[in-house]
Protein backbone atom coordinates (compact mmCIF):
# COMPACT_ATOMS: atom_id res chain seq x y z
CA UNK A 1 0.00 0.00 0.00
CA UNK A 2 2.91 2.35 0.71
CA UNK A 3 4.16 2.06 -2.87
CA UNK A 4 0.72 3.00 -4.20
CA UNK A 5 0.55 6.02 -1.90
CA UNK A 6 4.01 7.12 -3.04
CA UNK A 7 2.98 6.90 -6.71
CA UNK A 8 -0.22 8.81 -6.04
CA UNK A 9 1.58 11.42 -3.97
CA UNK A 10 4.35 11.87 -6.55
CA UNK A 11 1.69 12.15 -9.25
CA UNK A 12 0.08 14.97 -7.32
CA UNK A 13 3.44 16.64 -6.79
CA UNK A 14 4.23 16.41 -10.52
CA UNK A 15 0.86 17.97 -11.29
CA UNK A 16 1.47 20.67 -8.72
CA UNK A 17 4.89 21.38 -10.20
CA UNK A 18 3.30 21.92 -13.60
CA UNK A 19 1.02 24.58 -12.13
CA UNK A 20 3.91 26.64 -10.83
CA UNK A 21 4.04 30.06 -12.47
CA UNK A 22 7.76 29.77 -13.17
CA UNK A 23 7.10 26.58 -15.20
CA UNK A 24 4.68 28.21 -17.64
CA UNK A 25 5.54 29.39 -21.14
CA UNK A 26 2.67 31.86 -21.12
CA UNK A 27 3.84 33.87 -18.13
CA UNK A 28 7.23 35.10 -19.38
CA UNK A 29 5.58 35.98 -22.71
CA UNK A 30 2.83 37.86 -20.87
CA UNK A 31 5.34 39.65 -18.64
CA UNK A 32 7.58 40.51 -21.60
CA UNK A 33 4.63 41.94 -23.52
CA UNK A 34 3.59 44.10 -20.57
CA UNK A 35 7.13 45.32 -19.98
CA UNK A 36 7.70 46.02 -23.69
CA UNK A 37 4.53 48.07 -23.85
CA UNK A 38 5.71 49.99 -20.78
CA UNK A 39 8.99 50.79 -22.59
CA UNK A 40 7.10 51.86 -25.73
CA UNK A 41 4.75 54.20 -23.87
CA UNK A 42 7.15 57.17 -23.47
CA UNK A 43 8.42 56.69 -27.03
CA UNK A 44 4.90 56.74 -28.48
CA UNK A 45 3.48 59.53 -26.28
CA UNK A 46 5.01 62.37 -28.37
CA UNK A 47 3.32 60.85 -31.44
CA UNK A 48 -0.01 60.60 -29.60
CA UNK A 49 -0.17 56.84 -30.16
CA UNK A 50 -0.96 53.91 -27.94
CA UNK A 51 0.94 50.68 -28.54
CA UNK A 52 -2.05 49.11 -30.34
CA UNK A 53 -2.39 52.18 -32.57
CA UNK A 54 1.34 52.00 -33.31
CA UNK A 55 0.93 48.42 -34.54
CA UNK A 56 -1.92 49.48 -36.84
CA UNK A 57 0.15 52.40 -38.11
CA UNK A 58 3.15 50.17 -38.87
CA UNK A 59 0.95 47.91 -41.01
CA UNK A 60 -0.56 50.89 -42.80
CA UNK A 61 2.86 52.51 -43.36
CA UNK A 62 3.84 49.27 -45.12
CA UNK A 63 0.63 48.79 -47.11
CA UNK A 64 -0.90 52.31 -47.38
CA UNK A 65 -4.33 50.76 -46.83
CA UNK A 66 -5.92 47.51 -45.69
CA UNK A 67 -9.30 46.03 -44.95
CA UNK A 68 -10.34 45.74 -41.32
CA UNK A 69 -10.24 41.94 -41.60
CA UNK A 70 -6.62 42.06 -42.78
CA UNK A 71 -5.63 44.28 -39.87
CA UNK A 72 -7.52 42.07 -37.45
CA UNK A 73 -5.82 38.93 -38.76
CA UNK A 74 -2.31 40.40 -38.83
CA UNK A 75 -2.61 41.82 -35.31
CA UNK A 76 -4.52 38.82 -33.91
CA UNK A 77 -7.34 41.04 -32.63
CA UNK A 78 -11.05 40.37 -32.54
CA UNK A 79 -13.68 42.62 -34.12
CA UNK A 80 -14.72 43.98 -30.71
CA UNK A 81 -11.19 45.28 -30.18
CA UNK A 82 -10.15 46.49 -33.64
CA UNK A 83 -13.34 48.41 -34.49
CA UNK A 84 -13.24 50.87 -31.55
CA UNK A 85 -9.48 51.22 -31.99
CA UNK A 86 -9.90 52.24 -35.64
CA UNK A 87 -12.80 54.57 -34.81
CA UNK A 88 -10.59 56.39 -32.27
CA UNK A 89 -7.80 56.64 -34.84
CA UNK A 90 -10.26 58.07 -37.36
CA UNK A 91 -11.53 60.65 -34.84
CA UNK A 92 -7.98 61.98 -34.29
CA UNK A 93 -7.33 62.13 -38.03
CA UNK A 94 -4.82 59.30 -38.50
CA UNK A 95 -6.91 57.06 -40.75
CA UNK A 96 -10.03 57.05 -42.85
CA UNK A 97 -12.61 54.26 -42.89
CA UNK A 98 -14.56 53.61 -46.08
CA UNK A 99 -17.09 50.86 -46.78
CA UNK A 100 -16.60 48.94 -50.03
CA UNK A 101 -19.25 49.63 -52.67
CA UNK A 102 -19.40 45.96 -53.73
CA UNK A 103 -19.69 44.64 -50.18
CA UNK A 104 -20.65 47.06 -47.43
CA UNK A 105 -19.49 44.59 -44.79
CA UNK A 106 -15.88 45.21 -45.87
CA UNK A 107 -14.29 48.39 -44.57
CA UNK A 108 -11.11 49.80 -46.09
CA UNK A 109 -8.73 51.64 -43.75
CA UNK A 110 -6.30 54.16 -45.25
CA UNK A 111 -3.76 56.58 -43.87
CA UNK A 112 -4.54 60.27 -43.86
CA UNK A 113 -1.73 62.70 -44.69
CA UNK A 114 -1.35 63.27 -40.94
CA UNK A 115 -1.07 59.53 -40.32
CA UNK A 116 1.46 59.12 -43.13
CA UNK A 117 3.54 62.02 -41.78
CA UNK A 118 3.92 60.30 -38.39
CA UNK A 119 6.13 57.69 -40.02
CA UNK A 120 9.16 60.00 -40.09
CA UNK A 121 8.79 60.72 -36.39
CA UNK A 122 8.38 57.01 -35.61
CA UNK A 123 11.45 55.83 -37.54
CA UNK A 124 13.75 56.22 -34.53
CA UNK A 125 11.57 54.16 -32.18
CA UNK A 126 12.86 50.64 -33.05
CA UNK A 127 16.51 51.67 -32.66
CA UNK A 128 15.77 53.52 -29.42
CA UNK A 129 14.01 50.50 -27.97
CA UNK A 130 16.76 48.12 -29.11
CA UNK A 131 19.33 50.33 -27.38
CA UNK A 132 17.28 50.28 -24.17
CA UNK A 133 17.07 46.49 -24.23
CA UNK A 134 20.82 46.28 -24.87
CA UNK A 135 20.50 42.96 -26.70
CA UNK A 136 22.77 41.56 -29.37
CA UNK A 137 21.18 41.80 -32.88
CA UNK A 138 21.63 38.04 -33.38
CA UNK A 139 19.93 37.38 -30.06
CA UNK A 140 17.01 39.63 -31.05
CA UNK A 141 16.72 37.90 -34.44
CA UNK A 142 16.69 34.50 -32.74
CA UNK A 143 14.08 35.62 -30.23
CA UNK A 144 11.93 37.08 -33.01
CA UNK A 145 12.20 33.80 -34.93
CA UNK A 146 11.22 31.69 -31.92
CA UNK A 147 8.28 33.87 -30.95
CA UNK A 148 7.09 34.12 -34.57
CA UNK A 149 7.17 30.33 -34.79
CA UNK A 150 5.18 30.08 -31.57
CA UNK A 151 2.61 32.61 -32.83
CA UNK A 152 2.23 30.60 -36.05
CA UNK A 153 1.66 27.38 -34.09
CA UNK A 154 -0.82 29.02 -31.73
CA UNK A 155 -2.67 30.64 -34.60
CA UNK A 156 -3.05 27.31 -36.42
CA UNK A 157 -4.45 25.74 -33.27
CA UNK A 158 -6.82 28.65 -32.67
CA UNK A 159 -8.11 28.51 -36.26
CA UNK A 160 -8.37 24.73 -36.43
CA UNK A 161 -9.60 24.06 -32.91
CA UNK A 162 -12.19 26.53 -31.67
CA UNK A 163 -12.13 27.20 -27.91
CA UNK A 164 -15.33 25.18 -27.41
CA UNK A 165 -13.36 22.01 -28.13
CA UNK A 166 -11.31 22.55 -25.00
CA UNK A 167 -14.19 23.32 -22.66
CA UNK A 168 -15.89 20.72 -20.51
CA UNK A 169 -19.45 19.57 -21.25
CA UNK A 170 -20.58 21.36 -18.07
CA UNK A 171 -19.09 24.64 -19.30
CA UNK A 172 -20.72 24.25 -22.72
CA UNK A 173 -24.16 23.72 -21.11
CA UNK A 174 -23.83 26.80 -18.90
Amino acid sequence: MAAREDATTSGRDAGGEMLRLDRQICFPLYAATNLMQRLYRPLLAPLGLTYSQYLVMMLLWERKSAHVGELRDCLHLDAGTITPLLKRMERVGLVTRRRERDDERRVQIALTPRGAALRRRAERIPATLAAQINADPDELASLRGLTTSLVDRLRRIALIDPPERFSSPETRRA
